[in-house]
């Protein structure tokens, strides 16, 4: 009976440590057997369409594991993409474009961890407020900058296609390099850099030590208002480069659409990889799975013709189910140990 028990709990152990990896599988089946075809360029076209939101979700990650949230990223990112297309046109110059949105969503990201971390203002207050704000500005900025840099007077930031990078830049959004897309291989890369860094660096522990129990990490010497900073700095810089890949891939920015809800998917990615809310727990390998979990349930939607309307009902159904299991697994393990 006892070893019965320990299996069960070995087993049990082990789907609440990978449930995103068992999320995502099983996901991916119901869309292996609802498309009409699928092809190998169509599954690597899952890390495309997840590019942005799991860049994103993995700034979204670390904010969570300090136990805080950021509702401002999806507007930031109207806001960094708006404003580097500007660059991009005044600059001709795919380096300066790309340096310019890291810097400026750090420094978006970095307004947000000085009221949480150094006011201590609260993260939900302060990211609503910002989100707002940022939005805001992104549209304002449209309509009274110069015409010439926004696409002669389009509601849309417009990239000028008679730039001389601007086909390499476009090229690079929509490229593949042995059939996976580039922007694919950005979410790979800095997933494997932020799985580093939280697990094998003195800065990752002091991530997860803030989160686990802030008055502890107090108590041994962390500096909690610089670490409360910093991921929001980080977060924002990732959204920075969300937003380059953004305008790669469309050439364009749209300040009234683009980022649309975009926290709200960041955060699911991050519930479903299985980072807790409350800080301390989960992997950021986790957020990659979490990432393409939903762009999968888009093409699940997609390939069984239903009303595009009913495709965040789902998504949210699927990210309360995940939550369940994140609340009711531990209660589950106990019981039989």
């Amino acid at each position: 009976m006892n070893k019965k028990k320990s299996a069960s709990a070995g087993i049990m152990s082990f789907c609440g440590e990978y449930s995103y990896i068992l999320v995502f599988i099983a996901i991916f089946i119901v869309y292996a057997f609802t498309s009409s075809g699928l092809t190998w360029s169509g599954v690597m076209n899952v890390f495309r369409h997840s590019a942005v939101i799991g860049i994103i979700g993995i700034g979204m990650g670390l904010v969570c594991l300090t136990g805080e949230i950021d509702l401002s990223v999806g507007a930031m990112l109207a806001l960094d993409g708006g404003f580097s297309v500007i660059i991009f046109n005044m600059t001709d110059s795919i380096l300066l474009t790309f340096l310019f949105a890291i810097v400026f969503g750090a420094f978006c990201g970095l307004v947000n961890g000085v009221m949480v971390g150094l006011v201590e203002m609260p993260a939900f207050i302060v990211t609503l407020a910002t989100m707002l704000m940022y939005r805001s500005f992104a549209q304002y900025f449209c309509q009274h900058m110069d015409k010439v840099l926004i696409g002669n007077g389009s509601s849309v930031y417009k990239m000028a296609s008679d730039k001389n990078s601007y086909q390499m830049l476009y090229n690079m959004g929509n490229g593949k390099a042995a059939s996976i897309p580039y922007v694919g291989i950005v979410l790979i890369v800095l997933t494997i850099l932020f799985v580093f860094v939280t697990t094998s660096t003195k800065y990752g522990k002091k991530v997860y030590a803030v989160g686990s129990n802030l008055k502890g990490a107090r108590m041994a010497g962390i500096n909690v208002a610089a670490m409360k900073v910093s991921v929001f700095a980080i977060c924002g810089a990732l959204v920075g480069v969300a937003a380059f890949l953004w305008i790669a891939m469309n050439a364009s920015c749209d300040p009234a659409t683009t980022g649309t809800s975009y926290e709200m998917y960041a955060i699911a990615a991050v519930v479903l990889g299985g980072i807790s809310m409350s800080g301390g727990k989960g992997r950021c390998l986790g957020i990659l799975f979490g990432a393409m979990s939903y762009t999968v349930i888009d093409k699940i939607i997609v390939s069984l013709k239903m009303d595009s309307l009913i495709n965040n009902a789902i998504k949210g159904m699927i990210l309360l189910i995940v939550i369940m299991i994140q609340v009711a697994g531990p209660k589950i393990r106990g019981k039989l140990k």
